[in-house]
């Protein structure tokens, strides 16, 4: 049951750096420098979350120049992270101090 595709998925996602980088590029997309700063932890660290994001497809990665910039992927992320914030208004909202809402 653990190699089921649910176990890995969330699984990586299962991790408060991943989802810290996530929710970053949630809002726009970025390129290891900027998510260091932001979230005030070492490249290395940043870039070792985002290749096992990269892994299971849930962040792409561009080329621009000497950089590369991060973004979530479009197709199924971003309409999976939307569906999340809908069931947390609907379902959340002060009900579940598990949520912090």
């Amino acid at each position: 049951m653990k190699n089921s595709t649910y176990h890995i998925f969330f699984t990586n996602l299962a991790n408060s750096l991943r989802i810290d980088i996530v929710t970053l590029l949630n809002e726009k997309e970025k390129n290891v420098t900027e998510i260091s700063k932001l979230l005030k932890v070492e490249q290395s660290k940043v870039s070792h979350a985002l290749s096992s994001l990269k892994c299971c497809n849930i962040v792409e990665v561009k080329q621009k120049g000497r950089q590369r910039i991060y973004s979530l992927n479009k197709k199924t992320i971003v309409p999976m992270l939307k569906l999340i914030d809908k069931h947390a208004k609907t379902f959340c909202g002060g009900k579940c101090k598990e949520c912090g809402e």
